[in-house]
């Protein structure tokens, strides 16, 4: 196929627009840096999961940037703010030990810049006979010097 000279020059800038966008995104992030911020996120990460087995739910909220802009998506619901966040989840599943036993794996942590993240992964809950999970992604900002979840949009499987 014999392209037109608009159309090769649309898809040329195109495809250099990817690139220069790709670059950006991850600009100014050493590999070094990198893998140092992922494996802070993880600890994060992990640090939710034991305070959450541990039944300490404001352990668990304190991966979560304490902000009324706070953002937090589930079964259809937008919740705004560090404090309906905790509310909500109270509601939800108590505190102490009956909040269950809550296990992610899968987790995939993909820096985007100095101060924004973006993690994936899974999650299941022990809870009260039942054993639902599903996935989550997290928009994580570094705030202070400190990694934060700035919004969780959280999915249940069926």
């Amino acid at each position: 196929m014999i392209l037109s000279v608009p159309t090769r020059l649309t898809a040329a800038l195109s495809g250099a627009a990817f690139l220069l966008l790709a670059a950006c995104a991850t600009s100014g992030v050493s590999p070094a840096e990198r893998a140092a911020d992922e494996a802070v996120i993880l600890s994060l990460l992990e640090a939710q999961d034991t305070a959450w087995n541990q039944g300490d739910i404001e352990g668990f909220m304190a991966g979560y940037l304490r902000s009324p802009d706070l953002r937090f998506a589930s079964g259809g619901n937008i919740t705004r703010g560090w404090d309906e966040t905790l509310a909500r989840y109270k509601a939800r599943y108590g505190t102490g030990a009956e909040m269950g036993t809550l296990t992610t794996t899968d987790h995939e942590i993909e820096i985007l810049s100095a101060d924004a993240a973006i993690a994936h992964g899974k999650w299941q809950l022990d809870w009260q006979g039942e054993q639902p999970w599903g996935l989550y992604t997290l928009v994580l900002r570094k705030t202070g010097g400190e990694w934060r979840i700035v919004s969780d949009t959280t999915t249940a499987a069926e």
